[in-house]
């Protein structure tokens, strides 16, 4: 049975194995798998991604986002969380949420990291807003926004 909009088989989509951070980052990440549901579906506020992420690998660097919010719901397997208190561990059906923070001295930076021999699956859900900046927390990274003219430079602003 083929699904019409606004319905979505996500197997329908083309899977995406990419990364706009600069190495040595990038390899830490791929080759996860994203599907840009809420793109496929039209959404214009909200992003909302399935993820696939392969053992030893990491969602991202441990960040977090001045203007947007991030939710993740895991589908199957098991992934760490690991934010400023700790880590923890997260099966499917659990989910984490992550409030935007625009003051720098209490932003909490988080990662899932896949540790076990399974692919785990989850969704990401967050607002898309410009003026978006993210912080690394334990490396020297710094993303600018998706309409800024560089994506990413080292924390003072210089170059990789």
């Amino acid at each position: 049975m083929s699904l019409k909009k606004p319905a979505l088989d996500p197997r329908s989509l083309e899977a995406r194995s990419s990364s706009g951070y600069p190495e040595p980052y990038r390899s830490r990440v791929l080759p996860r798998e994203k599907r840009a549901l809420g793109d496929a579906l039209g959404l214009k506020t909200i992003g909302i991604n399935q993820t696939i992420l392969p053992p030893g690998k990491e969602s991202s660097m441990r960040h977090w986002h001045t203007h947007e919010e991030e939710f993740v719901y895991v589908l199957s397997g098991e992934v760490v969380l690991i934010t400023d208190a700790g880590e923890q561990v997260l099966k499917a059906g659990m989910c984490a949420g992550f409030p935007a923070c625009d003051d720098a001295r209490k932003g909490d930076g988080h990662q899932l990291v896949n540790r076990s021999d399974q692919a785990a699956v989850y969704l990401e859900v967050s607002n898309r807003d410009p003026r978006d900046t993210a912080h690394y927390s334990d490396v020297d990274l710094l993303f600018h926004g998706v309409n800024a003219a560089v994506r990413f430079t080292r924390k003072d602003g210089s170059a990789f």
